[in-house]
């Protein structure tokens, strides 16, 4: 009996140089961390989570944040000493195997291109009610073409729209911050210290109970994903272990601090009560305390980190289909990179060259058919495709702790110089992880709003790990044929 090919060990050049181009600077790549996250769920789904958890979602942000920045550890931990443009498709290949790597990234590249088109069609509605004149289909269709193009020429276009898209976003965040800061305080005209009333007042801090604190939870968690693309372009970067070490520990905690900081301020200037699902409490607050126009001013932040978040998506997508070709795992033709580089080591320079064209046009081909199936068909099937991969981030995050499990007790014993960031509390804090994501998902199977997703997404996980299998074993009955027909 043949034995299946052994997994590459994390230190050993099972990743030769990728062929994509280094044009990403840490100026990109640490903007990119900050602002990747920071969306819609912010800005507007948050409102959501204060009217079921009251002030005490700021509770809720602080579990579902110290959730992702675990996340975000281990994977840094991995990208430092392992970068690849699959990130932890790679390490979970290399980790559990290659059913892991398929599964995760197809998985991952499924998600992107789904929720590309919530993206284009909200931005586009934003942008109807600017101009009426031209329809929703005709901003997805700028939108979309726009990105494209950018996505096709030189990496460094898409790290610089990202970099100012992120710098817009944070800007936004900081001003708020300071604006309800002085607010709090009575420092702003016609404005009289709030002090602790909103914060104790209609119900005290914790109105429905810890109950409400975990539905804020399942609310929220899911605003932090978008995190993992950051350790995905650190391979595009001239020094990658450097550049996702240091992008990783600044953005974790800024990013908590700006999701956290704005929840208290938002329940501290206003009571939880005048919230409401759908509006953002954004909004809510800036009109309190007599920023003229703020509505507008919002929507066009929204605007902007809607756009983001499809420019950022669409990057990701095409370099987890490039690097699953680049494993086998997709087919070959998606290899073909730009400035004629088509094999690894092509040596592909900083420029117009070394972007993965083909795998860029197979993730837009499949976020156009996403588009259009949200535009024609919202509530039946493209609802189905959502559902699909509503919990697949948590499915996602799940693998990324089992592969840093595995990889750091190997990294340990055969390179521990390549673990430049180290996971905290190890393996410990990795087993809390893990059970949290459990916890998680169980909460939301007793959820009537998320029990859907989390059995639709289970559905559509079932099938690709049977595709995953199904192609492990097909390989191994052909290696073993031309034996067993020896052996007679």
């Amino acid at each position: 009996m043949h034995e299946a090919p052994p997994t590459p060990s994390p230190t050993s050049p099972a990743a030769p140089a990728e062929p994509l181009s280094h044009g990403l600077k840490q100026r990109h790549l640490t903007m990119l961390g900050l602002g990747g996250v920071i969306g819609a769920g912010l800005f507007v789904g948050s409102g959501a989570g204060i009217a079921v958890a009251g002030p005490a979602i700021v509770v809720s942000y602080l579990i579902a944040g110290a959730l992702a920045m675990l996340v975000m550890r281990m994977l840094g931990e991995m990208s430092a000493a392992m970068p690849a443009s699959g990130s932890f498709s790679v390490h979970a290949e290399r980790a559990l195997g290659r059913w892991a790597g398929f599964s995760v990234g197809w998985l991952y590249w499924f998600l992107l291109v789904v929720v590309l088109a919530v993206e284009a069609t909200a931005a586009a509605q934003i942008a109807h009610g600017w101009v009426p004149g031209v329809e929703p289909w005709a901003w997805v269709l700028l939108f979309m073409v726009v990105f494209t193009v950018a996505n096709l020429t030189a990496v460094k276009n898409f790290g610089e729209f990202e970099f100012w898209f992120a710098s817009l976003k944070v800007g936004a965040i900081v001003v708020f911050l300071v604006l309800g800061g002085l607010a709090v305080f009575g420092l702003l005209p016609d404005t009289d210290p709030v002090g602790m009333t909103n914060l104790t007042g209609e119900g005290g801090f914790l109105p429905n109970g810890w109950s409400g604190v975990v539905s804020g939870v399942l609310t929220v968690v899911f605003a932090f994903g978008g995190l993992e693309v950051v350790t995905i372009a650190a391979a595009e970067t001239d020094d990658p272990a450097r550049a996702v070490g240091r992008a990783v520990r600044s953005a974790v905690v800024r990013i908590l601090f700006f999701y956290v900081g704005s929840m208290l301020v938002i329940v501290t200037v206003l009571p939880w009560t005048a919230q409401q699902a759908g509006l953002s409490p954004y909004v809510k607050v800036l009109d309190a305390i007599g920023v003229p126009s703020a509505g507008q001013i919002m929507n066009i932040v929204v605007f902007v980190a809607l756009l983001s978040a499809l420019n950022a998506n669409l990057y990701g997508s095409s370099r987890m289909i490039f690097s699953l070709a680049e494993r086998g795992e997709a087919p070959r033709g998606l290899l073909k990179v730009s400035g004629g580089g088509t094999e690894k080591g092509s040596g592909a320079q900083e420029g117009a060259g070394g972007v993965p064209r083909r795998a860029v046009l197979a993730s837009v081909a499949f976020g156009f058919v996403s588009v259009v199936l949200n535009l024609l068909w919202p509530d039946t099937v493209f609802l189905y495709m959502l559902n699909s991969v509503g919990a697949v981030l948590l499915f996602v995050w799940a693998l990324i702790a089992a592969s840093q499990l595995r990889l750091r007790a190997r990294l340990e014993q055969e390179a521990p110089d390549a673990l430049a960031l180290r996971m905290w509390w190890f393996p410990y804090l990795t087993w809390v992880t893990l059970a949290g994501l459990l916890g998680v998902l169980l909460l939301m199977l007793t959820d009537d709003a998320a029990r859907p997703q989390v059995l639709w997404s289970a559905g559509a996980t079932a099938l690709v790990l049977l595709v995953a299998v199904g192609r492990e074993w097909r390989e191994r009955r052909a290696r073993r044929g031309p034996s067993a027909l020896t052996d007679r």
